[in-house]
């Protein structure tokens, strides 16, 4: 199939190539957003741990006195023409139909510390949001590829259990360019760097793109949560589900925790959840032998008015950069 579906990739190849340069000589504009703006994106589809950094970047502007909105798509939300504004950085103002449940994970990971929009034109969002909210800097949630969209610092996140997505591009394989386009890259976060050896993926990383500076990242469990919000203990015995598009990856992730995992459940990413999922699993669970369900922070927020008859936690994630102080400065220099 891959070798079939290979000339298309080839072609969308030429097509990715032939757009850039069209930006790169300014015969498509790029909007400046009116402030300081940081991208985060991937060169692959499915999930690259980029959530976490988004988070990151927007606690560290924050910290730095700005006050940030994140700008975001919002993918699998009920009415992707919209404009959404999830979260005005006090309080979450809509659900993950509405929003989009990445959009209201980070809502609610960032309050006190972040608005958060969901739209399809980020550059009409970004002059909403600063008209207002009075945001001084934004960050491009997924905007690696969206140059429409100006911006004063280009990170890419790439996975080191799986960094180029087998080396072929859409719809043979997983890159959304070819690697080249990672010249255009000021950061390189190489996250998961705990779950693999990524000399080889540096090594090649700097062959594409000499001039970024490049960040090895892993992800830690920061705490488990109950459903309601409550802070819950570490679990022994768990069941965990999740709609991801690296759904392995979470599985990867509590093992190298050491929690004891008795089976597991892998749903499409984006998936909106039913009673009827959450009675399989709950039968799962219990006869595994499990104390409770587990999941992420992105499935968590599609789970309210579902009934549960034993414990569902989530884990939040957080990340941990092996330089935080050069990737502070980088953050807060673009404001």
């Amino acid at each position: 199939m891959i070798k079939a579906l290979k000339p298309l990739g080839s072609l969308y190849g030429r097509v990715m190539n032939a757009r850039n340069a069209m930006y790169d000589r300014g015969s498509f504009r790029a909007y400046s957003l009116g402030a300081g703006t940081i991208s985060v994106g991937n060169i692959t589809t499915g999930g690259t741990g980029k959530t976490p950094i988004v988070a990151l970047v927007a606690q560290l502007l924050a910290a730095a006195g700005e006050k940030p909105c994140i700008l975001t798509r919002g993918y699998g939300r009920r009415d992707a023409g919209k404009r959404v504004l999830v979260s005005d950085g006090s309080q979450v103002l809509v659900d993950a139909l509405t929003g989009g449940d990445e959009p209201v994970e980070l809502a609610y990971l960032l309050l006190g510390k972040a608005a958060v929009s969901a739209d399809a034109d980020r550059v009409a969002a970004a002059e909403w949001a600063a008209d207002n909210l009075g945001v001084t800097a934004f960050v491009l949630d997924d905007g690696f590829q969206h140059r429409r969209a100006a911006r004063d610092v280009d990170i890419v996140c790439i996975d080191a259990t799986d960094p180029f997505g087998g080396g072929e591009l859409l719809p043979a394989g997983r890159l959304r360019e070819p690697l080249e386009g990672l010249n255009r890259a000021d950061a390189i976060i190489i996250t998961r760097a705990d779950l693999a050896d990524t000399r080889q993926t540096k090594e090649r990383v700097q062959e594409l793109a000499r001039d970024a500076k490049i960040f090895l990242a892993r992800n830690r469990i920061a705490k488990f949560t109950q459903l309601n919000g409550r802070d819950a203990d570490r679990p022994s015995n768990v069941f965990p589900f999740c709609g991801l598009g690296n759904p392995g990856q979470f599985e990867r992730q509590l093992v190298s925790e050491d929690l004891h995992i008795t089976g597991f459940r892998a749903f499409p990413d984006h998936h909106g959840y039913r009673q009827s999922d959450v009675n399989e699993m709950e039968l799962a669970a219990k006869d595994a032998g499990a104390e409770c369900l587990l999941t992420t922070g992105k499935d968590a927020v599609k789970l309210g008015g579902l009934e549960f008859s034993i414990p569902c936690l989530w884990a939040r994630i957080e990340v941990e950069l092996d330089d935080l102080e050069s990737f502070r400065r980088l953050i807060t220099s673009s404001s």
